[in-house]
């Protein structure tokens, strides 16, 4: 008998992963965190309805943080809002609120329409300072930072700092009342790496847009399934609870991890990646193996997704191919999964199988392009 709790209004419509804070791939405010500040953030929601709510996260956090004031907009274009769409959220009917360290927390639900696929801006305002702040390191997508309260300012102008991460904000939920949303748990390749920034075109948007079903991302660049990494977030069998577990209307869950486990250990020079355990096969399995009982656990549908090529890249070497293979043999024969996507074949190259086919890479032989990430999708809709 299942044991996935009953379905309710809410829906997760849009969920980043959270991390420590850290020097990270690119410039970011995780570590400086934030003082008399507004931060504007910018998301594409995957489940519409008439009211919603935010899940901040302060997961990383040593003491509490004390936010001062939040909003949501309809965005206009780089950090300007659509001036009459702002609503002040509220926190157990407040303006302000403080989150826990190691805690989180949801607003209030406020009337505010969205459509699927649709976004909202939301602002985040810290009149002290907050120390370090959780982050999702890579968003593809820009936010932004202003001096003082600009909550209810729709210009963009104030907003004169940028990065490409999420601070603090960590779930956007609606009231679609929809119990069909699939989670895609990974790293870098589920996280986007390599998509065309401020596009959308990460695989869990292309899902979104191909079946019509609330899609969350679950990845984090770098993560591992096995190990914990300053850069790239706790490993994957212990963060599962909270980025897919604990969300709302979700019935499936798609996993696509093990590439670092098995990478990282082949690129000696790459400091980011130490240290780097040579993780074998079938500790990868056993790893997956405790992500598909915990999925099951709470009536779940689980589908495996192979790992995909990575001939010549700072990841290949003699151990990650041969790792790579029985990792994928096992996916793809073991009967452990409710389904299989085949995404190693899917993007091969069919004149080298163990490189990404030159019309699906990025650049580095390891990350798909926005072409790429298209297919992933396409494969996974014919699955689910």
């Amino acid at each position: 008998m299942s044991t996935r709790p009953e379905s309710s209004a809410w829906t997760a419509a849009w969920t980043a992963s959270p991390q420590a804070p850290s020097t990270g791939f690119t410039p970011n405010w995780s570590q400086e965190g934030f003082s008399a500040q507004t931060v504007r953030q910018t998301v594409r929601l995957t489940a519409g309805g008439g009211r919603l709510r935010i899940r901040l996260s302060h997961a990383y956090g040593t003491s509490p943080l004390h936010l001062t004031g939040a909003t949501v907009a309809r965005p206009a274009g780089g950090a300007a809002v659509e001036p009459g769409s702002i609503r002040r959220l509220t926190f157990g009917g407040r303006s302000g609120a403080t989150v826990p360290a190691r805690g989180e927390l949801r607003s209030d639900p406020v009337d505010f329409a969205t459509a699927a696929l649709g976004t909202v801006t939301v602002s985040l305002h810290f009149a002290g300072t907050t120390g370090p702040a959780t982050f999702h390191a890579q968003a593809w997508t820009d936010s932004w930072r202003a001096g003082g309260d600009r909550l209810t300012d729709p210009s963009g102008e104030p907003f004169a700092e940028r990065t490409a991460s999420w601070y603090h904000l960590s779930a956007v939920e609606t009231d679609a009342g929809r119990d069909d949303g699939v989670v895609l748990f990974g790293d870098s390749i589920t996280d986007g790496f390599g998509s065309t920034p401020n596009a959308d075109r990460r695989w869990s948007d292309a899902l979104a847009e191909l079946t019509g079903r609330p899609v969350l991302n679950a990845g984090i660049g770098g993560n591992l399934l096995l190990n914990d990494s300053a850069w790239y977030g706790e490993r994957g069998t212990a963060r599962f609870e909270r980025d897919v577990l604990g969300l709302p209307g979700v019935s499936t869950v798609v996993v696509l991890e093990g590439l670092n486990d098995i990478g990282f250990a082949e690129a000696p020079h790459e400091p980011t990646y130490r240290p780097a355990p040579r993780v074998r096969a079938g500790e990868l399995v056993a790893g997956h193996r405790q992500l598909i009982d915990a999925a099951h656990g709470r009536g779940l549908t689980v589908v495996g997704a192979t790992l995909l090529p990575l001939g010549g890249s700072d990841h290949w070497g003699p151990h990650s191919s041969r790792a790579g293979r029985e990792v994928n043999e096992w996916i793809r024969t073991s009967g452990a999964f409710d389904a299989v996507v085949d995404l190693d074949r899917a993007l091969a190259d069919p004149a080298d199988p163990e490189r990404l086919h030159p019309a699906y890479d990025h650049g580095d032989l390891l990350h798909p392009n926005d072409k790429g990430y298209r297919v992933m999708a396409e494969e996974l809709a014919a699955v689910l």
